[in-house]
């Protein structure tokens, strides 16, 4: 009797002490996590409750303090925040499956193959698309229209670059939108030869296409943004930074998200005309736990390809060639100065030095006396010397480390031998600002973001060019990069306490991937594959 007492009594005292425990949804075990926290630290197990990271520690802590619904073996893998895109370009990645493809297209031949070939298929009332650089052909020089006229003459084509700064239409285009040799315009061009149009249209002329291109229903518009979020889950990407949409876009983002299709993440930058601008800053920022729209995206100047960024001399293989603002001087700093007087952020895209002068001088004139403004130069692509003084933590950079492996062929023909040394200068930047956000500015580039991890490293293409790398004493560490692409990127969005890490209270978002990019040979980055991906403690894509 007394042995059956002693058993019974034991058993009480343990079932006691299990309902002791803290219940919790997930524990995460025997991995390599990088938490990112202040101190870099490395652990190999979490907890995660009601969406949020709960503890660190080993599973033995873990399993001692806490009762878990469920738990998830990561068999020694390496485990990361999940990964942030400081730039990119979320919604036309998902317009642009619904278009002609045209990256990686080694001729203009092969670019007019891919759009018979798309129109064979789809027989579009307006042929448009995006992606062909002329600078990965032999011949690096724009298109003309004249192929294009033949084979459609009377279906409109406009076909956009690589950069979204130039494009290429055909007649039926040009007669569509009523555009000739008289047609007026500011900022960019509308290039002639002979007298004649020659069917390429750089950076504001473009705007004049958009007018006449039909716009898409809103069943197309939510299929493009779902689709979008299943590209960038598969790479790991759990917060995505889209880089200018407006009002209606993002009012349908938020519905996808609330409604739990639309499950990332979004930093939704505003683009930078009257509607969404008199509409949310007069009404304010406006967040929730997956949306942000605290912020707006103003375009300085075009592209170093299509040699629309505004330099202050000319460019090297052109000349009396500047390159150009896309908005007057006065129109910048009046905006700026509106945004100054808000609570929202000012993101300029500035490419070349002279529009990053007239960046960073308005910036600092209008942030001298006030901190925490943490606004933002997109790209801060090519930097005079005198000039880099002027970032900080409250002036950013925020770059995507691709565009250097992607511009490194061509890019000194269009600067020349002293310029190009304050270009795609990275590790100076951070030096200076002491932070950096990184990005891959996708459909300019591929989403991959372990491409930019590669390129901001090791400074060189998948092919190993250039053997010393292209301006390495511009790399980044390992660390600088994964901070880069997480925390640093979400103190630039002001979310560095929920998300960014991998820390107690924080949002539960991280990615488990095939090998350790903080360990392996840098050539072997680029081929890493994600196996989990987790938004809110939530299995969002499984390899």
């Amino acid at each position: 009797m007394r042995k059956v007492l002693f058993l019974l009594s034991v058993l009480i005292l343990f079932v006691s002490c299990d309902e002791g425990k803290e219940k919790a949804d997930l524990l995460v075990f025997n991995g390599t996590v990088y938490t990112v926290d202040k101190d870099f630290n490395q652990t190999e197990a979490f907890a995660i409750k009601d969406g949020k990271f709960l503890e660190t520690g080993s599973k033995k802590a873990l399993l001692d303090k806490y009762e878990f619904k469920n738990e998830l073996d990561a068999e020694g893998k390496a485990i990361f925040p999940g990964l942030i895109d400081a730039h990119a370009h979320f919604y036309g990645l998902g317009m642009q499956q619904q278009k002609v493809d045209l990256t990686g297209t080694k001729s203009f031949e092969e670019v007019v193959s891919r759009i018979v070939e798309f129109q064979k298929k789809n027989n579009a009332k307006f042929i448009t698309g995006r992606g062909w650089d002329q600078n990965d052909w032999e011949t690096k020089e724009f298109p003309v229209k004249d192929t294009l006229d033949q084979l459609f003459p009377d279906t409109p084509v406009a076909v956009t670059r690589i950069d979204g700064h130039a494009m290429l239409v055909n007649q039926a285009a040009l007669d569509k939108a009523n555009i000739t040799t008289a047609t007026k315009f500011d900022g960019g061009d509308i290039e002639q030869k002979d007298g004649k149009i020659t069917g390429i249209l750089i950076d504001n002329p473009m705007s004049l296409i958009g007018e006449i291109t039909e716009q898409a229903d809103l069943k197309t518009q939510s299929k493009a943004l779902l689709k979008a979020q299943e590209i960038c889950f598969s790479y790991g990407l759990t917060t995505v930074d889209d880089a200018g949409v407006d009002k209606q876009v993002i009012e349908l983002m938020d519905s996808l998200q609330k409604s739990g299709e639309l499950k990332i993440r979004l930093y939704a930058m505003l683009s930078n005309n009257k509607e969404n601008l008199d509409h949310y800053l007069n009404q304010g920022p406006y967040k929730t736990e997956r949306l942000n729209v605290s912020s707006v995206k103003f375009y300085g100047d075009g592209a170093l390809g299509s040699r629309g960024a505004a330099l202050k001399k000319s460019y090297s293989d052109k000349e009396n060639h500047y390159g150009a603002l896309l908005s007057p001087v006065t129109e910048f700093k009046k905006t700026a100065k509106r945004i100054a007087a808000s609570k929202f952020q000012m993101n300029t895209h500035a490419i070349g030095d002279s529009a990053n002068f007239m960046v960073l001088k308005t910036y600092d004139a209008l942030l001298a006396n006030g901190n925490e403004r943490r606004w933002r130069v997109e790209h801060s692509q090519v930097i005079d010397s005198a000039d880099f003084k002027y970032f900080s933590e409250n002036i950013l950079p925020s770059v995507q480390p691709t565009h250097a492996t992607s511009d490194m062929y061509w890019a000194e023909d269009r600067l020349g031998e002293k310029r190009i040394k304050g270009a795609y200068a990275y590790k100076k930047l951070l030096d200076q600002a002491g932070i950096i956000a990184l990005g891959t500015d996708f459909p300019v580039e591929q989403v991959n973001p372990f491409l930019t991890f590669y390129a901001a490293v090791d400074r060189q293409d998948t092919e190993n060019f250039p053997e010393e790398g292209f301006m390495k004493d511009q790399a980044l560490s390992r660390e600088e990069t994964l901070k880069g692409m997480t925390i640093w990127a979400a103190f630039s969005n002001f979310e560095e306490n929920e998300k960014g890490s991998i820390e107690p209270g924080k949002f539960a978002d991280f990615i488990i991937l095939d090998r350790d990019i903080m360990k392996v040979n840098i050539d072997e980055v680029p081929n890493t594959k994600v196996i989990y991906t987790f938004v809110n403690g939530e299995q969002v894509y499984k390899n």
